[in-house]
């Protein structure tokens, strides 16, 4: 039986079927024309120079850390070896592709509030040997960018932004993603636009987006413009062109499908996060005192990917007990991402550190879930928490 309060439900009407029927009639299903104008399109709605579509999130993170280790630029580049400060929660592919270009991972506490850093701890965890941080806006959330911006003012830190969870949120009237030398998006069916699979890097540094273009697609050059960052000029012959590689790339290109579900999606996005921020305020009006669970603590202006439900100290309630109520009274739920993600049987697999202890991601691991939140108002749901 369907949950009465659903995770996550669809954005889609007749424009996004006729888009998919638009590729259909063009018998051209491979990445080109759709992908492109999504691209522009995101790049322009979001503030950003460049945009390169792919077919996740995860496959975001992959690509823009993939850049960053084969750019020429010495003030941006990582190295195998390089420190990388992560948060504590998150989900899987925020770490896997640090991991496997060989960088070490130290993974700081998060904030018990807003589920991202703990600040003071991050403070502490910075030092001459950090090389980069990854910056995850978890559940819709800004972090202060602000606060961060002093912590590594002064220091040669390389900042990337995981914001997969997080599209419209902003923070400073800045879109969120766009604040570190990458950043990653995605448009996974629960997430704010759906492509069905797909994702988003966007740039403004042209190299890195040079680079990326040929990542993307087997490390060839065919993708590239005739002046590029990668190869300087490419010839003229495109059959010479066409199968010359020279980066250690993947396949990651989307869809046409998924870019013409973009197209449409984009076009609905304020109003999709308008729906979800009226939402939360209603959350945070009715639920800001519940006695018996803690609710996230907005930075900047949240998009609200869903609504965290932290079980108070002290309560004696156990987790099981109340995702029981929780789907007793029609809700489906999960754990907030995936919870203190250092103590996954995977971390045997990579080279990484712990600052100091993660309390709060502990706490969050044995005491924290999830339920969605959706673009159209869910006064019924929000009472329904309130009640329990």
């Amino acid at each position: 039986m369907s949950p009465k309060y659903p995770l996550a439900t669809s954005s889609w009407d007749q424009a996004e079927y006729d888009a998919l029927q638009r590729v259909i009639d063009s018998d051209m299903f491979s990445m080109g024309p759709e992908v492109r104008a999504f691209e522009e399109q995101f790049a322009k709605q979001f503030g950003s120079k460049f945009a390169v579509m792919v077919n996740s999130g995860s496959s975001a993170n992959l690509l823009m850390t993939a850049a960053l280790c084969f750019t020429k630029n010495p003030d941006l580049k990582l190295e195998r070896g390089d420190e990388i400060i992560v948060p504590a929660v998150s989900w899987s592919t925020t770490y896997y592709p640090l991991g496997q270009y060989g960088l070490k991972m130290k993974f700081v506490d998060i904030d018990l509030a807003t589920l991202n850093y703990d600040l003071e701890a991050l403070a502490e965890a910075v030092t001459d040997k950090t090389r980069a941080i990854m910056v995850v806006n978890l559940l819709g959330n800004p972090n202060d960018f602000d606060a961060i911006e002093r912590i590594i003012a002064g220091r040669e830190i390389v900042v990337m932004e995981d914001n997969c969870e997080s599209m419209g949120a902003t923070f400073n009237d800045k879109e969120c993603g766009t604040f570190g030398a990458v950043g990653s998006y995605s448009a996974f069916f629960s997430h704010h636009i759906s492509t069905m699979e797909g994702g988003i890097v966007v740039t403004d540094d042209e190299e890195l987006y040079h680079v990326m273009l040929s990542l993307r697609a087997h490390g060839w050059t065919r993708n590239l413009p005739k002046f590029n960052h990668v190869t300087g000029e490419k010839s003229d012959d495109p059959f010479e062109e066409s199968f010359r590689f020279v980066l250690p790339g993947y396949n990651l290109r989307p869809l046409e499908m998924s870019g013409a579900l973009g197209i449409e999606q984009l076009k609905k996005l304020p109003d999709l996060v308008k729906g979800r921020r009226a939402n939360g305020a209603m959350l945070q009006a009715k639920l800001g005192n519940h006695p018996k669970f803690i609710i996230q603590r907005e930075i900047g202006n949240s998009s609200w990917f869903g609504f965290s439900l932290v079980l108070r100290p002290d309560l004696g309630l156990e987790r099981a007990e109340f995702v029981k109520k929780l789907t007793e009274a029609g809700f489906e739920c999960r754990p907030i991402v995936a919870g203190n993600f250092a103590k996954n049987e995977v971390m045997k697999y990579f080279d990484y550190d712990i600052h100091g202890e993660l309390k709060n991601a502990d706490y969050i691991d044995e005491f924290g879930l999830f339920v969605g939140n959706h673009h159209y108002a869910t006064p019924e749901a929000i009472d329904a928490l309130a009640a329990l």
